[in-house]
């Protein structure tokens, strides 16, 4: 029997950190391990096989857990995007093989997001940190995926409430984008760890849709069978609106700006990864999938 990848993901109980954990901890190739903080008092239930370490998260901890692990994960949230260049040298420290560093959204290679989306530039940052320790033995693979389709959809963060059947349409809701659905992130992610090589030191593309907020609304109105109440929106006001309960110190003004990545049209906003970018999904061995096959599944028809 092949000796498995040993890989360790920090972040694990968050929604990326789940999302990937399911996928590598089902695969038998794959011996995952989750730091936990120490002081965490939380009751999560890992996968059966997953090992759980407790750890203070300083560098002498993290090189101790670290240390005989091919494969890093972080999926941290905003406020622990920094945090990330300790993970880095740790790892480096620890002579881990690869690391993927907390992207998993809108890409933070594009200019027009930074702008938009000030704390990105952390994730750059840690981008081309890593770029200056290659030289140190590490590699990076860096994975972009644009919004969550399904579940921005299911949780009705992406404006599209299926209770209430009501839409909010922004600039008439012509701008193309990509999405990634829930499994394509994880399955890019094992997928990155057993193309190593393949993957190193890339900045990668994926999506799982590529749509219109308008064809969105066609097909979900057809699938539930009902008329749709539709709010417009433009992306000025939206932004203004985000911005004014961000500078209040009222957070959920960030969603706004993270919606504004996808639906904005902002100069030079690249919201469509097969036209804009070069996608990755071919060198991953992923496929596309179906607006209508998406919202069907979501919806429960």
């Amino acid at each position: 029997m092949a000796i498995p990848i040993k890989v360790t993901i920090i972040g694990a109980t968050g929604l990326i950190g789940q999302i990937i954990l399911k996928v590598l901890s089902s695969n038998a190739r794959i011996a995952v391990t989750v730091l936990s903080r120490q002081e965490s008092s939380g009751t999560t239930e890992f996968p059966p096989g997953v090992t759980v370490h407790k750890t203070d998260f300083s560098p002498s901890s993290l090189q101790s857990i670290l240390r005989g692990q091919d494969v890093l994960i972080s999926a941290v949230g905003g406020t622990a995007f920094t945090e990330q260049k300790k993970f880095v040298d740790a790892a480096i420290e620890a002579g881990v093989k690869r690391f993927i560093p907390s992207e998993f959204s809108t890409s933070s290679e594009d200019d027009a997001v930074i702008q938009l989306l000030p704390l990105f530039q952390q994730k750059r940052d840690i981008i081309d940190y890593m770029k200056e320790k290659e030289k140190n033995g590490l590699s990076w693979t860096a994975i972009a995926t644009s919004g969550l389709f399904d579940w921005g959809l299911a949780s009705g963060f992406l404006g599209f409430d299926i209770k209430t059947k009501s839409a909010v349409i922004w600039d008439g809701g012509v701008t193309s984008f990509t999405m990634t659905n829930e499994e394509q992130l994880g399955k890019a992610v094992l997928s990155v760890v057993l193309r190593s090589e393949e993957t190193k030191n890339r900045f990668l593309y994926i999506a799982s849709v590529e749509t219109t907020q308008n064809e969105i609304l066609k097909t979900i109105e057809d699938v539930t069978g009902s008329q749709w109440t539709v709010t417009e929106t433009t992306t000025d006001e939206q932004v203004a609106e985000g911005l004014k309960k961000l500078n209040v110190g009222d957070f959920s003004g960030a969603f706004a700006l993270v919606r504004a990545t996808a639906f904005g049209s902002t100069a030079g906003l690249k919201t469509n990864y097969v036209r804009d970018q070069k996608l990755a999904i071919g060198l991953l061995g992923l496929d596309m999938d179906g607006v209508r096959d998406t919202i069907e599944r979501v919806v429960g028809v």
